[in-house]
């Protein structure tokens, strides 16, 4: 399957909500495929189909990297149903390259979904796993990591790529 380009910061489509899926079908599962070999192709554990241009809500994030075991995980639809504690880690983005910044998101996070041969999944995760299911699914509703910074940082970031 092809790599696709990543969309890169501030291109519009990263700030636009994703559209639900209604049908799984062959050309979903074709994509789905494009979207797991761009993501391992990358040096990121996540990927979103806005980041390929796509506004659909599908997710992929396999942490084996940084968490040999963990696996992939591919999602439709996914959504946080139960989240807990507090955690902040220092994240990047492949839509925002060269820039990382301390997140604070939830500790642990219970997500379902529907996986790519059409059943219900409900996954429970901590660690880098489950903050990396949070930031997928920011990207589909149109929130970047950046929009998660203190002002003044944003700010700074902002000048930077204007000055870059």
């Amino acid at each position: 399957m092809p790599v696709l380009d990543i969309l890169k910061y501030p291109d519009p489509a990263l700030k636009s909500i994703s559209e639900k899926i209604t049908e799984i079908d062959p050309p979903l599962l074709s994509f789905i495929d494009d979207l797991v070999d761009t993501m391992r192709a990358s040096a990121g554990v996540g990927l979103a189909a806005p980041q390929l241009g796509r506004l659909q809500r599908v997710i992929a994030i396999d942490v084996t990297p940084k968490n040999p075991g963990a696996g992939l995980i591919v999602l439709i639809n996914p959504q946080i149903i139960s989240a807990a504690g507090s955690k902040a880690a220092r994240e990047g983005c492949l839509s925002v390259p060269e820039y990382t910044a301390n997140i604070k998101r939830a500790a642990d996070v219970i997500v379902k979904g529907i996986t790519p041969d059409g059943k219900e999944a409900e996954i429970a995760s901590t660690g880098l796993e489950a903050v990396a299911l949070q930031h997928e699914i920011d990207h589909l509703d149109g929130i970047l990591f950046i929009d998660r910074i203190a002002n003044m940082k944003r700010d700074l970031f902002k000048r930077k790529i204007r000055e870059g």
